[in-house]
């Protein structure tokens, strides 16, 4: 594929980091377009048909970009999809490859992780496997972050799932989210 050929679709509620995704990728040779969210992207895929997307897994008003994933993956099986959050969990992770992303990079990443992740197609066998076993705070935050997936990021879906008042859900969220 010819750098002419790469075309990027950002899907990002975050205008200032989406600006600076979108120049930066310009700059590389990109095609760029952006999208704060779902609507509007029936017709974007038809005019522009990207080849590459990366999409933040929380958008606006508590909407999740694993519905993003699915539609881009359903409209183009070998479009390229990184998938960017700041609410890293094993569940959404999963979530995220079984419904067509290439990768899954917590926030903060650059142009040049999100550019390496879409080089890199197969798995890494060399990856370290780590002894430390996973902290009671660590397995809470993944199974709230399972419930939350499961809900499609839906609150107080998610706190009934979990046995929670939803306000004790939305303080947990609270304590834990990335600055």
């Amino acid at each position: 594929m010819s750098k002419t050929d790469r075309r990027l679709l950002i899907v990002e509620d975050d205008a200032a980091f989406a600006r600076t995704l979108v120049r930066s990728f310009e700059r590389r040779g990109y095609q760029v377009r952006h999208l704060a969210g779902e609507d509007g992207m029936p017709a974007l895929l038809e005019d522009f048909a990207p080849t590459h997307a990366v999409v933040d897994l929380k958008l606006a008003a508590g909407a999740s970009g694993l519905s993003s994933v699915k539609h881009l993956h359903a409209f183009d099986a070998e479009m390229v999809i990184i998938v960017l959050t700041g609410y890293a969990s094993i569940a959404t992770a999963v979530e995220a490859i079984k419904l067509g992303a290439r990768h899954y990079l917590a926030k903060p990443s650059n142009t040049d992780d999100i550019e390496a992740a879409f080089q890199r197609a197969a798995g890494d066998t060399e990856v370290e496997l780590t002894e430390r076993t996973t902290s009671i705070k660590t397995l809470e935050w993944e199974h709230i972050h399972e419930a939350l997936a499961a809900s499609d990021f839906n609150i107080s879906e998610a706190a009934r799932r979990l046995g929670l008042h939803r306000r004790t859900l939305a303080r947990k969220l609270e304590k834990r989210r990335v600055k």
